[in-house]
């Protein structure tokens, strides 16, 4: 059988969506990492940064760590340790909630609002150049239907309880938060 042809199995690596998709985000992810390193974030600490920006700013929410953990889908307890880590460097404030003792409400300080934007800017660079080879209305229609499925889970059976949207912003708000975030 040559490197070619399939295994006995009739898998082929190059025809599997699953171990594309796996080589295309290991590339990614790598380019990323390279990009944010002189603003000392790894792409973990840039996706928690960003999108409690992208919540404080574009919606107007504080959010509570569980739900920057759901909105993200990082584990929560790494969202815990990598939102201590944050707010060592002053980037954002974990606050007490007003009536849950237990939870934490998340606002991104003047520091990380401007770091967040920065390296925002910075990785939709990245995102250009390495998603230019692919037609990007299929590529986003492709990515987006991928992402609705329920985390941990590609079929209806069990799947977890669909998570309410938040009200979206209206008016001037919403202008800036779709200036702000394509």
């Amino acid at each position: 059988m040559s490197a070619r042809s399939s295994t006995s199995h009739g898998w082929m690596p190059a025809q599997s969506p699953g171990f594309l998709l796996w080589q295309a985000t290991l590339r990614w992810q790598r380019e990323v990492g390279d990009a944010l390193q002189p603003y000392e974030l790894t792409h973990a600490q840039f996706v928690l940064l960003s999108a409690a920006w992208w919540l404080n700013e574009g919606w107007g929410e504080k959010p509570v760590q569980r739900r920057l953990a759901e909105y993200t889908g990082l584990d929560p307890m790494m969202t815990s340790q990598i939102l201590r880590a944050l707010e060592a460097r002053g980037l954002i404030e974990r606050k007490p909630h007003p009536t849950d003792s237990r939870a934490r409400l998340i606002d991104v300080t003047a520091l990380g609002s401007a770091l967040a934007q920065q390296a925002i800017a910075i990785v939709e660079v990245v995102d250009k150049k390495f998603f230019a080879a692919g037609d990007q209305e299929h590529l986003l229609a492709t990515l987006g239907a991928l992402s609705r499925f329920p985390l941990g889970r590609t079929g209806t059976a069990g799947a977890k309880k669909k998570q309410a949207k938040p009200a979206r912003p209206e008016g001037a708000a919403r202008q800036q938060a779709l200036r702000l975030w394509p």
